[in-house]
């Protein structure tokens, strides 16, 4: 059972020595329990008890790392069922299956397509980072050619997949620094590749049908000494496999069933031969609750829709995304450029930069921080009315870009007008702009200075 603060603080030494940056010991208690800081901040507790509540304060579904550096993909660490109890850590991974028996052609076709997949959306790029490369032939030189070519021609993480070690140990010979994950422990092959697993420090992922199966498995590694496991329930029943998801998601959460503590990997393509229905499923596990998702094909027209769900999902939503505080330009604004204002919710700002841009009118953005909050919201919230604009404009520098004093408003807050001019003074002017982003074109279009 998750230990309490108060917990926490009974094992500590009670000095109040402040080493750890934080006032009291129970401070300190309290956020170790809260998981903002690591016990081990303390430098007077001793090392049993740090093993102690370093266990007893681990996260109950454990966070495992595939890749190295910034570009390293980390799948697990959750703490809800639902999204809305707190938010979800962790986005799945999306990838790409190629496997050793493909022709050079169709396995070029597919690096192409990895390679090109990528799309921008709220200033975020959302793309495939998984290339999951199996050994069907059993042969160790050509899934070690095709492990070669991967890694040369693309700048995936990797996933390697065999029953057989010793086609793994040759996979691993070429990428093992990159720490890959190794896809095929079952209970036949289970300490020749726990054995490599070590070697390599790379994370393993557990085969088998039934979650007794997987649990039985991933005790076996722990006491070999792997820690980093990720799951991958072998059934083909979506019934079955949608279930064990759950179950794997609440035994750790609920019950802190540390046998199926660790994320999982699917593979939709296991389910069907149909793309459409696979991309479905896709969906189903971005959802709920895959770590990893590998699919049979990355075109954009399947791949698209797949990403702005797991963007959506994981997003988290005490946190909206957001943009910097400034004025921006576009369309090389000069002195007698408009200027509009706007919050800096950052869907808020795509969407209207959107419209600016394919109006080609020059056009100074003044983005005014409303901590994430929509135009509505804020001036709900009180975050986006007339002192807190005014304000923004005046410290903003825009006044000693322009020859003019005339401030577009988005039509929404249309009542704000008159307040905000007498709050900028000086001669300002107030405009009301459109309610929605699309009609902007048109209104810049017939926009004057006055």
């Amino acid at each position: 059972m998750a230990l309490s603060g108060l917990d926490i603080f009974k094992k500590l030494p009670k000095t109040n020595c402040k080493k750890c940056n934080f006032p009291t010991c129970l401070a300190f208690a309290m956020q170790v329990a809260a998981g903002k800081t690591d016990i081990s901040s303390c430098p007077d507790v001793s090392s049993d008890v740090v093993a102690q509540i370093t266990e007893a304060t681990a996260p109950p579904i454990r966070p495992i790392t595939i890749g190295t550096g910034d570009s390293a993909l980390k799948i697990g660490e959750e703490t809800v069922m639902f999204r809305h109890d707190k938010r979800f850590e962790h986005q799945p991974g999306i990838g790409l299956l190629v496997t050793d028996e493909m022709s050079e052609e169709t396995l070029n076709n597919h690096i192409k397509q990895f390679n090109a997949t990528g799309f921008e959306r709220v200033g975020v790029m959302m793309r495939a980072e998984v290339m999951a490369i199996k050994s069907v032939t059993g042969n160790a030189e050509r899934f070690k050619a095709v492990v070669k070519k991967v890694m040369d021609e693309t700048q995936s993480l990797l996933i390697l997949m065999s029953d057989s070690a010793d086609i793994l140990k040759a996979g691993l010979d070429i990428c093992g620094k990159q720490k890959p994950l190794i896809c095929g422990v079952t209970a036949d092959n289970l300490d020749s590749i726990a054995q490599l697993a070590k070697e390599y420090n790379c994370p393993v992922t557990v085969k088998a049908d039934e979650l007794d199966q997987i649990a039985d498995l991933t005790n076996k590694l722990n006491a070999a000494g792997v820690k980093d496991i990720v799951l991958y329930p072998t059934t083909t029943s979506m019934k079955d496999r949608f279930e064990q998801e759950t179950m794997i998601r609440r035994l750790p959460l609920k019950k802190i069933y540390r046998s199926l503590g660790f994320p999982t990997i699917i593979f939709p393509g296991d389910f069907t031969a149909d793309k459409d229905e696979e991309i479905l499923i896709a969906s189903t596990f971005v959802a709920r609750y895959s770590g990893i998702i590998i699919l049979s094909t990355l075109e954009p027209h399947y791949t698209y829709p797949l990403f702005c769900l797991r963007m959506n999902i994981y997003t988290d939503p005490q946190r909206p995304m957001t943009m910097e505080e400034k004025v921006y330009e576009f369309n090389n604004p000069g002195k007698d450029a408009p200027i509009l204002v706007t919050t800096n919710f950052s869907l808020t700002y795509f969407l209207v930069s959107g419209e600016i841009e394919s109006s080609r009118k020059p056009v100074w953005l003044a983005i005014q921080n409303t901590e994430g909050l929509s135009v509505l919201t804020a001036w709900s919230a009180g975050k986006f009315n007339a002192e807190s604009i005014a304000k923004f404009i005046k410290n903003s520098g825009i006044a000693e870009k322009v020859s003019h004093k005339n401030i577009i408003i988005p039509g929404y807050v249309a009542e704000l007008s008159g307040d905000l001019e007498e709050e900028l003074g000086a001669g300002w002017k107030v405009t009301v702009g459109p309610r929605e982003a699309p009609s902007l074109p048109g209104f810049l279009k017939q926009w004057q200075v006055n």
